[in-house]
This record gives C-alpha cells, structure tokens and sequence, in this order.
C-alpha cells in the first residue's frame, strides 16, 4: 500500500482534470455495456477496490499517462498475488479495470490503454469433479414435496441436471420460455445477451415443472419460471444467490460433503453423459453447449483418469 501511496503522491505534474468530465457517469456507461447485472455488480467492486487500494480517485488515474497506469497496475498485481489472491480473481480484476480504461481512452476521456498488462496463467477447467447419478438421486429424494417450496426445489435440481443449465440461464427463464407440449425450454445463454436458444426437456423434468406451475397463483406468461415463496418476496424473480444456496441447501441434507453448486451440478451432468455415451463428446457437447470441444475434452481425460491408468502400468513394469 505505501508503494502504491508514494507513486500516488507524485501523480502532481499530470494533466489537469477537465473539470466537466463526470467521471461517475463513465464507469456507468461502461458498466452499462454489461449485459448481466451480476457482472456489473462485480466489476463495480473491482474497480472500487483499485481505487481504494491505490489511494486515489478514477478521475486522477484516468487522466494520468500510460506509464504511470501501467506503474500502479503491475503494481496492483503484485500486492493481490502477495496476498495469495487466485488468480482467476487476479485476471478479473485486471480485466475489468484494462475494460475500464480501452473504454474511457475510446471516448476520449483518456489518453492510454493497459492492454500490455499480462494476467496470470490459468489451468482452466482443473476440477470437473461432481457428484455420481446415485448421489444425486439421494439429494433428490431428500427434497420435502410437501410444499410449494420443495416442489420448487425438486423442479429446479431436475433442470439443473438433465441440461446441465447454469443458475444464470435457470434464473433468467420466464413462464413463457416454458412450453410443455413441445417438450422444450427458451434459455439465454451464457455471453448470448438477448439472443435466446431452445433446449429440449425431459419427460421428467416437464412434468416436474408443470406440477410447480400448477401449485402457483401467477401463471402470467411474463412471470418468471421460478418465484421465490416466502413472505415480503413472494413472487419475485428467483435470484441466482437462492439458486445456488437451493443446491448447497438440499446436498447438504442428503450428506454430501463435497461442496456444491449449481455449477458442480453442470459439471456433475456433463461427467455422466460422458459415461453414458462412452465418452461421445460431440453429442455431450450439444448438452453442455460449449463452444470450445476441447472444454470437453478436459472433463473426459479427468473422467477416465488415463494418467493413473499408464502409472499403473509402468508401476506394475518394476
């Protein structure tokens, strides 16, 4: 911090601000080019850290120049890997403050941009792991139908599973994104913005979700697909923060250890289509609908573990 302080301290021979120039209504404009709200919340974050740690306001480090910018971001850098931040928060908050500054240089109220700041190398994808299909059966059957809530929750654990959905794109569906008859789901997927794709259900899963439509009040086709039903918020939009603790919630009781996420639950899915089509990861891939099939590939090679099989061989050889 006392780096970061002094390099603040002799920012006094940078070009004066222009006094017109609101810097608020530029980081809103560009967080306004978010497409999600959970993005923009985050980036907010991260670039009022920046900020706070560096000691001194968005307007005094965007009308530096690019030496001084790219001093205080490298600096940045090594203050968030001595304190043992991971790296993909690292390479977040790198990118949202680069993102910041490409958009204010775009507009003219900048005169640099920091894209020659490196983030930090990533093994992407490491732990696919999840849970098996007996395990989730457990959570299943552990889940109270008694209520609407449960019922709610039952419908939501079995979409999340049979599609392999992510919390955002279960989060953002509506009533009539939902057509039982055709057996199909409008969803909009990650880094689609309003473009939306059709997936197809299962019997299973319709069903589930109908009877939960059934035991609603408001079937208007605007309405979300998923409510939440506790008193002060009944009716209201089933945020991805109640998704996710919906899933720790329901794992929990049924004793698993592991930690859980909507997200292991995806990963949970796509392990065992894998098993179930021997490892077809062209057909798995319409399920999981990754763009990269080498995304894929990772999830099979953590799957079948070849490593430990050619280990055992050359153990077995001495």
């Amino acid at each position: 911090m006392s780096n970061l302080v002094s390099l603040n301290n002799n920012l006094t021979h940078l070009t004066p601000l222009t006094p017109t120039t609101d810097w608020d209504l530029i980081l809103q404009d560009w967080l306004s080019t978010k497409r999600s709200p959970h993005t923009q919340r985050v980036y907010r974050k991260d670039i009022t850290n920046f900020i706070t740690d560096v000691d001194m306001t968005l307007g005094k480090f965007l009308s530096g120049d690019r030496f001084q910018g790219h001093e205080l971001l490298t600096r940045y850098k090594g203050q968030m890997i001595s304190k043992e931040l991971t790296p993909a928060t690292i390479n977040r908050r790198l990118a949202a403050i680069k993102s910041l500054v490409s958009h204010a240089y775009q507009c003219g109220h900048c005169e640099f941009t920091l894209e020659t700041v490196k983030g930090e190398k990533m093994h992407q994808y490491r732990d696919t792991s999840g849970i098996g299909l007996d395990r989730f059966k457990d959570v299943l059957n552990g889940v109270d139908r008694s209520n609407i809530i449960g019922i709610r929750d039952y419908a939501l654990l079995v979409l999340l599973w049979s599609n392999a959905l992510r919390r955002s794109e279960v989060a953002k569906a509506s009533i009539k994104d939902f057509d039982p008859d055709g057996m199909t789901l409008r969803i909009y997927g990650k880094g689609r913005g309003t473009e939306a794709e059709t997936v197809s259900l299962g019997k299973g899963t319709v069903m589930a979700i109908s009877t939960y439509l059934e035991m609603r009040e408001d079937v208007n086709p605007d309405a979300p697909l998923f409510v939440a039903h506790k008193p002060g918020y009944i009716g209201h939009r089933l945020h991805t923060n109640s998704i996710y603790k919906i899933v720790q919630k329901w794992c929990k009781e049924a004793g698993i250890t592991k930690a859980m996420s909507p997200h292991r639950i995806r990963h949970s899915s796509i392990t065992t289509a894998l098993d179930v089509t021997d490892g077809d990861v062209r057909k798995v891939q319409k399920l999981s609908r990754h763009a990269n099939l080498n995304t894929l590939m990772i999830y099979d090679d953590n799957r079948v573990n070849a490593q430990r099989e050619v280990t055992a061989l050359l153990d077995g050889m001495v």
